[in-house]
């Protein structure tokens, strides 16, 4: 992924530097050009013209290689890395994560229903894994619901869903949850967890899960969600 967006950026600022090149060659090798220009126009109006789009390019340019410049100082780090013996972690090792939880879409009743239709929910999941080994963990999640719609508008419940944890290789995470809501609602949640990137500091992770609620003086429901977040190495 990082291969494909360093090919595209540098594709993207070798066009702005071929424009601005072209733009440069223009107005140095046809002065006569730039005379009439003067002529026909106030001195200020054309300065600035000209001024403007070769300042804006050359910001553009800049700013465009500063994301591949911080990822090639990355891979020479990790490059450097590689020639040392990793170091194997030590268990049981504790890390704590916070995230934030979009209910993609929910069915219950016969019927589905969206996110951000007439009520709008969005969860802020903050826990604490405890890995046992490269294989096994147990996490511990608290999830404050944060719900808006055109009456109410605050925090509708707080989630405690502990669940094991399966580890695999690339980063690849299986959690079985169960699910213990303030507002009535027990369950479980099978979750997909995949980490994305990597830094000394945090790792970045995505995840898939879906919800089965009881309970709660409603029907039950299944729904889809999505997380994201990072996780305090």
């Amino acid at each position: 992924m990082h291969y494909i967006f360093e090919n595209i950026t540098k594709l993207v600022s070798s066009v702005i530097n071929i424009f601005l090149i072209r733009m440069l060659l223009v107005h140095m090798v046809n002065p006569k050009i730039t005379l009439m220009k003067k002529n026909l126009h106030p001195k200020k109006e054309v300065k600035t013209n000209v001024a403007w789009p070769i300042i804006l390019m050359v910001v553009i340019t800049s700013a465009l290689f500063l994301p591949r410049n911080s990822f090639a100082q990355g891979m020479q780090s990790g490059s450097t890395d590689t020639t040392k013996a990793p170091a194997k972690p030590v268990y049981p090792k504790v890390v704590g994560y916070v995230s934030f939880i979009l209910p993609l879409e929910t069915y219950s009743a016969g019927s589905f229903t969206p996110d951000f239709s007439s009520t709008t929910k969005i969860g802020f999941p903050i826990g604490v894994n405890v890995l046992y080994s490269d294989k096994f963990g147990f996490s511990y999640e608290f999830t404050p619901t944060v719900k808006e719609n055109s009456t109410t508008n605050g925090v509708s419940s707080i989630l405690f869903d502990p669940g094991t944890m399966f580890r695999f290789e690339h980063g690849f995470t299986i959690i079985t949850r169960l699910a213990f809501a303030t507002d009535g609602q027990y369950g479980f949640t099978p979750v997909f967890n995949q980490v994305y990137a990597r830094t000394k500091a945090v790792n970045y992770f995505v995840a898939g899960s879906i919800p089965v609620r009881f309970g709660g003086g409603g029907a039950a429901t299944i729904g889809v969600s999505l997380q994201i977040g990072f996780i305090f190495n």
